[in-house]
């Protein structure tokens, strides 16, 4: 036999709230506070390919030094290296690195994924690395990329 049980309480009324200030901030700042602190190999750049934040793990995978003084840098030209993946191991011409992942997600606008070989530090080994990145919004315009980087 069912049972059913009724209870009678006050209408709800919601309250008035004052906006809470994660309400006023950006999808991009959230992303980079949350890159800034991740466990995860992953990196933020925007449109100009400025380092916005990234994390200790992809500084030291990348071999690009203290993450917090990348901040502000550009990721291209400076201390990373990318490399062909030809025998000779020359490093990636300047057509070519348009179409690493950070950069063609900026591009395409949409989700991208590739290999990269980079060359970290100033030893001669270099690694490759799997590279997934996505477009990061702003007013229906992408305005950054979002990748995550596991060595292969």
């Amino acid at each position: 036999m069912a049972h059913v049980e009724l209870s009678l309480s006050g209408a709800f009324v919601p309250q008035a709230r004052t906006p809470a200030e994660a309400e006023f901030t950006t999808g991009i700042d959230r992303w980079t506070a949350t890159v800034a602190a991740a466990a995860e190999p992953c990196l933020v750049i925007d449109f100009t390919t400025t380092i916005l934040a990234i994390s200790g793990s992809c500084s030291r995978l990348l071999g690009l030094g203290d993450a917090q003084d990348l901040v502000g840098e550009p990721l291209l030209g400076g201390s990373l290296r990318l490399i062909d993946f030809t025998a000779g191991r020359g490093e990636l011409a300047d057509p070519e690195t348009e179409k690493i992942p950070p950069l063609m997600a900026l591009t395409t606008q949409r989700l991208a994924r590739g290999l990269m070989r980079v060359q970290p530090g100033h030893d001669d080994a270099d690694i490759t690395v799997d590279a997934i990145a996505t477009p990061l919004w702003i007013n229906e315009q992408v305005a950054a990329s979002l990748t995550f980087f596991s060595q292969v």
